[in-house]
């Protein structure tokens, strides 16, 4: 597999058990909730999943921090010290500064360690969108990459990565600034659930609206239908805000209509989670345009 290292964040969102099997490092982001610091490990070690939507559900406000450059400096120095070159695939720049934070560390790591390789990655993905890219990098290491062929490879496929989600509740993009707060009142009312998606900078951008649970969750598909690369072929990853129900409904629309059965299905960690709320329900594949 090379003499490197993969290293992500946990705005990844993958299990830990698949993190394990494709030995990555994964540095957690923090929330603070109830005036506790919690760090989102993907185990949930510190705040579990359902915990932690059961409590926002409960009207509590959580507020995130993004990995900063000290905690990188922190897991980075060992594996340089080591021997071994690094790969860092970050959460999307434009919607949190670790990326940024990575790339300091790297250049001040550099410095220190002149014979060893830090190579960072914007990876302009989200959720398990951010897991479906690192997923793909990683079974490319896995089949005898060099750090060099990963990077191109990398930076070749996140624009590829398509990002389609819903929300059942329009009250936490208000929160965050997506809708007004008109529009979350109207739509509250009215049974309206927005389409997002993320863009080719990284960036949450309102598509469209449906009327409706089970049309927006059937509008993911329809999108995927639209833009997919070779959909039988595809290893897709929903991701879900506590509403496992709903993302096995999308899961078996998916094998009805593609005949894909590689699905995988994970929460919504709480950093992401805390921004799109409850009920929450993404789907993510290859894809062009993104």
């Amino acid at each position: 597999m090379g003499n490197y290292v993969l290293l992500t964040d946990s705005c990844c969102d993958l299990s830990p058990q698949m993190a394990e099997e494709l030995n990555l490092l994964v540095q957690p982001l923090s929330l603070t909730l109830g005036g506790q610091v919690y760090r989102n490990w993907l185990d949930g070690r510190e705040i579990g999943f359902s915990e932690f939507y059961a409590r926002i559900r409960g009207g509590e406000e959580a507020v995130t921090s993004a990995v900063n450059v000290g905690e990188f400096e922190a897991v980075m120095r060992p594996v340089l010290e080591s021997g071994k070159d690094l790969l860092c695939l970050n959460f999307s720049s434009a919607l949190s500064t670790t990326y940024q934070s990575a790339v300091i560390a790297a250049q001040e790591l550099g410095e220190a360690f002149p014979e060893r390789k830090i190579l960072v990655v914007d990876s302009l993905c989200a959720s398990l969108g951010q897991g479906l890219f690192v997923y793909l990098c990683a079974k490319r290491q896995q089949a005898g990459a060099t750090l060099e062929e990963l990077h191109a490879y990398a930076e070749d496929l996140k624009g590829k990565i398509c990002h389609w989600f819903t929300v059942d509740d329009l009250y936490h993009l208000k929160r965050g600034g997506r809708v007004s707060a008109a529009a979350a009142l109207f739509g509250t009312m009215l049974s309206v659930k927005p389409i997002l998606h993320v863009d080719e900078q990284g960036r949450l951008i309102p598509r469209e609206k449906c009327r409706g649970r089970r049309a927006s969750l059937l509008a993911l598909v329809d999108h995927m239908e639209k833009t997919s690369i070779n959909p039988r072929t595809q290893t897709v990853f929903i991701s879900h805000g506590d509403c496992l129900a709903d993302a096995q409904f999308v899961a078996g629309e998916i094998t009805r209509r593609f005949g894909i059965t590689d699905i995988h299905i994970n929460y919504i960690g709480p950093v992401i989670g805390n921004h799109s709320g409850p009920g929450t329900v993404a789907l993510f594949f290859l894809g062009e345009p993104r």
